[in-house]
C-alpha cells in the first residue's frame, strides 16, 4: 500500500467518526422549539453536557488520526524497504545474468576453437587417407606384375629343365628325406656311445655348478652374546644390591651373565641360542628402561620371549618370500621360523633349509624339472626338527606326517620321509632333496662336530634334572659346570631338595663324560603376592 492511500483511508476514518458523533448530539438535543415548550429549565445542562461530548470526539479523533498517521509512516517505511530489497535482488539476477552470459560466451569461444581443431584433424586424416589409399594402389599393381613375372619365370624353368613343379619338387623332397634319415642314424649311434660316459661327467657337473652358486657363510654359531652398555655404572644395577639382581636374572632367565673388566659390556652365556637370545632382549629393555630390580626382571623376561615368537614368525614368512614360495600353510611357515634358533652339528637349520633349497632348485632347472617342487621339498624336509622333543620319533617322519597334514603334494611327503633313506626312495625329487641336503651339509665349514657334542651334554644335563619329580625349571650355566634346578615349593621341602640335587649329582656321574666337576643347585622359592587397593 503507497502512502496516499494510506492517508485516504485515515481521513475516511476520521470524517466517519465525526459523523457519528455528530448524530448523537442531534439524537439527545431535539429541535429547539420542542425543547423550548417542555424543558426550558434544562438548556443550560444540555448545552454543557454537549459541549463535552465534543471535546471527548475531538478528542477521539485525534488519537485516531495519530495512530493513523503512525500506520501510514510504518507502511511508507515496510513500502521502502521492501522496494529495496526488490531493488537488490533484481541487481543480484541481472549480476547472475551477467555472469552467465560470460560463462556461455567463453564456452561457446571454446566449443568453437575445438570445432576448428576437430576440422583441422578432419581434413588432415582424408589427406593420408587419400595418400594411403594411392600407396595401395601403387602396390597391387606392383605385386600384379611380380606375380606374372613369377609365373613367366616358373613356365621357363619347367622348359628348360623338362620336369613340371610337382615333379620337381617330389624328388627334392624325396632326396632330402633320405639324406635326413642317414644324418639321424649317425646322430643316434654318437648320442648312445657318448651318453653313458657323459652322465657321470654331468652329473658332477650340475652339482658343481649348485655348489658355485650358493655363496654362503662358514658356520659361526657361539654359545656367547655381547650386550654394550651406556656407561660401566650400569653394570653396578645389573648386579643390584647384594647381587640380587644378577641372581634373579640368571634365575629367570636360565642365562649366565658374565660380568668383567671390559669396558661398557657385559656377555651373555647360555648353550640354547633361544634362552640367549631371550636373555639379550630382556637386558637390552632393562637397560634402556633404566629400572633393574626381580620384579622388573620377570616383567622384561615375559616381553621378550613374546617378541622371540615374532621374530621367528617373521623369519619364517622371509624364507618362503625369498624362495618365492606364496602358497604354503601358515603353520608350516611358523614351524620353519621356530627353526632360526636350531642347529645341526653348529649348522643353522633354517639356514641350512633355505641354502638347500636354493641347491635343489638349480639342480632341478638344469635337469629340466619344476625347480618350485624340489624347493619345496628341501625346504621342507628337516621341518620334524622343529617338533622332535615334542613328538616321539625321527624328524623325518615326524616332519612327513606334519607335511601330510598341512596338504603338501605326496611327492613332498615322500621326498621329507626318504631323505635319510628310512623308506625307499622312489621319485627323482626324494634323490635331488637328499643331494642338496648333503651338499649343504658337506661343504667345507658347515658343520663343526664339537659344538653339536657339547650342545647335546647340555641338552641332556638339563633332561636328567628335568625327569625328577617336582622339579619347575633346569638351567644348565656356567657352559654346563653349574646345574640350577628350580623346584615347585608347594611339591618339595627343604630335605627333599637335598635329596633331589644328590640323586642329580649321582645320575651325572654315572651317564655324561665331561671335564672337572658339575655342580647342582636346588632351589627352593616360596613367594607371598598381595594388591593394595
Amino acid at each position: 500500500m503507497s502512502g496516499a492511500d494510506a492517508l485516504l483511508v485515515i481521513g475516511l476514518v476520521a470524517l466517519a467518526l465525526t459523523l457519528g458523533a455528530f448524530a448523537i448530539v442531534l439524537r439527545r438535543f431535539p429541535p429547539r422549539g420542542t425543547v423550548a415548550a417542555g424543558h426550558g429549565e434544562q438548556s443550560a445542562e444540555a448545552q454543557a453536557e454537549a459541549e463535552q461530548i465534543r471535546e471527548h470526539a475531538q478528542a477521539d479523533a485525534d488519537r485516531i488520526l495519530g495512530r493513523a498517521a503512525e500506520a501510514a509512516e510504518q507502511a511508507a517505511q515496510q513500502a521502502a524497504e521492501g522496494r529495496r530489497e526488490v531493488e537488490e535482488e533484481i541487481r543480484a539476477v541481472k549480476d547472475e545474468i551477467r555472469e552467465l552470459r560470460g560463462d556461455m560466451e567463453r564456452r561457446e569461444q571454446r566449443i568453437g576453437e575445438r570445432e576448428q581443431r576437430l576440422d583441422d584433424e578432419s581434413r588432415r586424416l582424408e589427406a593420408r587417407g587419400q595418400a594411403l589409399e594411392q600407396r595401395r594402389a601403387e602396390l597391387d599393381e606392383r605385386s600384379k606384375a611380380l606375380t606374372e613375372a613369377g609365373a613367366e619365370a616358373t613356365k621357363e624353368l619347367e622348359r628348360v629343365a623338362g620336369l613340371t613343379a610337382d615333379q620337381a619338387k617330389a624328388e627334392l623332397v624325396t632326396a632330402i628325406e633320405n639324406q635326413a634319415k642317414r644324418e639321424a642314424m649317425l646322430s643316434i649311434r654318437d648320442i648312445e656311445a657318448t651318453a653313458k660316459s657323459e652322465a657321470d661327467k654331468r652329473a658332477r657337473k650340475i652339482v658343481t655348478l649348485a655348489i658355485q652358486r650358493v655363496a654362503v657363510e662358514q658356520t659361526s654359531e657361539s654359545v656367547v652374546s655381547v650386550m654394550h652398555l651406556p656407561g660401566d655404572e650400569m653394570k653396578g644395577r645389573i648386579i643390584g644390591r647384594e647381587g640380587r639382581n644378577i641372581r634373579a636374572f640368571e634365575s629367570v632367565t636360565g642365562v649366565n651373565l658374565i660380568i668383567d673388566d671390559t669396558p661398557e659390556a657385559v656377555l651373555l652365556s647360555c648353550f640354547d641360542p633361544v634362552r640367549r637370545e631371550i636373555g639379550r632382549l630382556t637386558l637390552e629393555r632393562l637397560v634402556s628402561d633404566g629400572r633393574i630390580h626381580p620384579q622388573r626382571i620377570e616383567e622384561a623376561y615375559d616381553r621378550g620371549k613374546a617378541e622371540i615368537e615374532m621374530i621367528c614368525r617373521r623369519a619364517g614368512e622371509d624364507a618362503v618370500t625369498g624362495l618365492g614360495i606364496t602358497d604354503m600353510h601358515p603353520e608350516l611357515v611358523n614351524l620353519l621360523g621356530r627353526l632360526r634358533y636350531r642347529t645341526s652339528y653348529g649348522q643353522n637349520v633354517l639356514i641350512h633349509l633355505i641354502e638347500s633349497a636354493n641347491i635343489g632348485g638349480m639342480m632341478a632347472s638344469e635337469l629340466g624339472l619344476d625347480p618350485m617342487l624340489l624347493k619345496r621339498c628341501t625346504v621342507l624336509h628337516d621341518i620334524g626338527k622343529a617338533l622332535t622333543h615334542e613328538v616321539e620319533g625321527s624328524h623325518a617322519l615326524i616332519g612327513a606326517e606334519i607335511a601330510r597334514k598341512y596338504g603338501e603334494s605326496d611327492d613332498v611327503v615322500h621326498a621329507i620321509e626318504a631323505h635319510h633313506n628310512e623308506v625307499e626312495v622312489r621319485t627323482v625329487e626324494a634323490v635331488l632333496t637328499q643331494a642338496a641336503d648333503a651338499i649343504s651339509g658337506g661343504r667345507p665349514g658347515a658343520r663343526r662336530e664339537s659344538l653339536e657334542m657339547y650342545v647335546r651334554r647340555l641338552e641332556r644335563l638339563e633332561q636328567i634334572a628335568a625327569e625328577k619329580e617336582g622339579v619347575e625349571k633346569v638351567f644348565a650355566m656356567q657352559a654346563g659346570r653349574e646345574v640350577r634346578v628350580m623346584v615347585k615349593p608347594e611339591r618339595v621341602d627343604d630335605i627333599q631338595a637335598q635329596v633331589i640335587a644328590r640323586d642329580i649329582a649321582k645320575q651325572v656321574e654315572e651317564e655324561l663324560t665331561y671335564p672337572g666337576q658339575i655342580r647342582v643347585t636346588v632351589v627352593r622359592e616360596s613367594r607371598a603376592t598381595e594388591f593394595a587397593r
